[in-house]
């Protein structure tokens, strides 16, 4: 590390100190509320979709759901004459609470890494953005694979840190079962398209699992989505511009692609999606949820391996807020497209 490095980490790991009130950066610490919530907007910041679900910090570690989706009806008229007016809860009654697991997020920069960086006036700002970046993405892998929590988790055998927490798919398997599809006329598939096929189109599946699965207040809400990977966005809409169209015709199907719909309602590509799976609910209805005094962190200039290591974790739960407002279709296999032999391939859908 040159001299210039050294100072300006110093600076830098200074400054992480006075803001959280510690005297040595190295030494583990909790990171104060004040800080802790900006350090949550940024890396809310860092990813369009966690900008539009619910980020939202939390007291307790383990507790209640905070119902941030309104639920079930609640206009009423009642004759004051035989009984009393009664109140109803206007959040979500699902008895499904929360826990916030540790999650590390621990990373180093090497010294010629840092020795670039050194010589640009923003050093500390690319410092922490780098970090910010790389734990939004990874919320949205383990939101959408997350299928448990090991104690000591392995990127290697599970690259969509599916053994980090239980994600939202994971907690409708587990918590929603009736709401979610994953047969169609044989076990383990739903086929669409084709001789034999248990829908003609993505549309049909998406319009019947809207109409049975979803409560009725929420079936017609107007922010109901489809969340999907690439991959299906891909099956549904290559046929439409896989054809030697005439100009009119062009036209339209460049209409019908920038609509992006599916069972008539707005379907939206988001990364790290499960290849053959479909969340449809609203983007509302998904919570990250983080523990407020629940941050540790620690920097460590370790010269044994040339690098300047960043330890740092967070208390989290991913929680829907409410089961009714969605479900989840699984292992679904478009006809004689690649990949169809393997609809449950993780992350195939990023």
């Amino acid at each position: 590390m040159l001299e210039n490095t050294k100072r300006a980490v110093e600076r830098y790991t200074a400054n992480i100190a006075r803001l959280n009130g510690v005297t040595d950066a190295s030494k583990k610490f909790s990171v104060v509320p004040s800080v802790q919530q900006k350090v949550e907007k940024r890396i809310q910041e860092s990813a369009a979709l966690l900008k539009r679900i619910n980020v939202q910090g939390v007291t307790a570690q383990e507790g209640e759901k905070l119902g941030l989706l309104v639920g079930a009806p609640i206009a009423s008229t009642t004759d004051t004459k035989v009984k009393d007016r009664e109140t109803v809860d206007l959040t979500d009654l699902d008895p499904n609470r929360y826990f916030c697991s540790q999650t590390n997020f621990d990373t180093h920069l090497r010294y010629p890494k840092l020795d670039a960086w050194a010589t640009t006036p923003n050093f500390q700002t690319m410092v922490r953005d780098a970090n910010a970046q790389q734990q939004a993405l990874d919320r949205i892998r383990i939101g959408f694979n997350g299928i448990n929590r090991v104690n000591t988790s392995d990127r290697s055998k599970n690259p969509y840190l599916e053994d980090v927490n239980k994600g939202w798919l994971q907690k409708y398997r587990e918590q929603a079962p009736s709401r979610v599809v994953a047969d169609g006329k044989a076990k383990g598939k739903i086929v669409i398209g084709g001789a034999g096929a248990d829908y003609a189109n993505i549309d049909a599946l998406v319009y019947e699992a809207i109409n049975s699965l979803i409560e009725p207040w929420y079936a017609d809400d107007t922010g109901l989505m489809v969340l999907c990977g690439r991959d299906t966005m891909l099956d549904k809409y290559f046929p439409i511009v896989n054809r030697d169209n005439p100009p009119t015709e062009s036209l339209a199907a460049s209409l019908v692609i920038s609509q992006k719909r599916m069972g008539n309602v707005s379907a939206m590509q988001v990364p790290f999606m499960p290849r053959g799976k479909m969340l449809v609910t609203m983007l509302s209805n998904l919570s990250i949820y983080w523990e407020i005094g629940g941050r540790r962190r620690a920097i460590i200039d370790n010269p044994k391996r040339d690098q300047l290591e960043f330890y740092e974790s967070s208390n989290e739960a991913y929680v829907i807020e409410d089961f009714g407002a969605g479900c989840l279709l699984e292992n679904i296999v478009f006809a004689g497209a690649p990949g169809a032999d393997d609809p449950a391939t993780p992350g195939a859908g990023q």
